[in-house]
């Protein structure tokens, strides 16, 4: 009968730790398993990322080419769809971006732009950061505003 006095882990399920660098009778003595000489032998050895032992590592063949414009803006896409959605599932009329925050489908640092994919059915006053033509049109044309913060 077994208590807490007596448990043990089931057997073969612990291994003997192979105890290295710790004498000839260990037989994991002498070079402690690491073979003899060169870089790899050295305590505090380690390989770096992309070394490639000599050779020009590939990043330095390949040649460099375009960049990355600091001055770009890019915005998250959102469809007259998913604003006629948030409209009837949170019964609102004017959305804007402190809305789209509070139901986390942006972060404070993103820039929204609305795209005309979609139908709006009801007038609604939209306050974003940027407007395609055609969304423009189509919330205009149902009634609603959309102005640009």
């Amino acid at each position: 009968m077994s208590n807490l006095s007596n448990l043990k882990p089931a057997k073969g399920a612990v291994h003997r730790q192979k105890r290295i660098a710790r004498g000839q009778g260990s037989g994991h003595g002498g070079t402690a398993t690491r073979g003899h000489k060169g870089q790899q032998s050295r305590s505090g050895y380690s390989r770096k990322r992309h070394h490639e032992g000599g050779q020009t590592p590939l990043q330095m063949r390949v040649p460099k080419r375009g960049f990355n414009n600091i001055n770009k803006l890019t915005y998250k896409p959102l469809n007259l769809s998913d604003l006629s959605y948030i409209a009837e599932k949170h019964n609102v009329t004017v959305i804007d971006f402190d809305l789209l925050r509070k139901l986390g489908m942006v972060k404070k640092t993103e820039k929204v732009k609305v795209l005309g994919n979609g139908i709006v059915d009801k007038a609604l006053t939209i306050n974003l950061h940027a407007f395609s033509a055609t969304a423009k049109n189509a919330i205009e044309a149902s009634g609603g505003s959309a102005s640009i913060i």
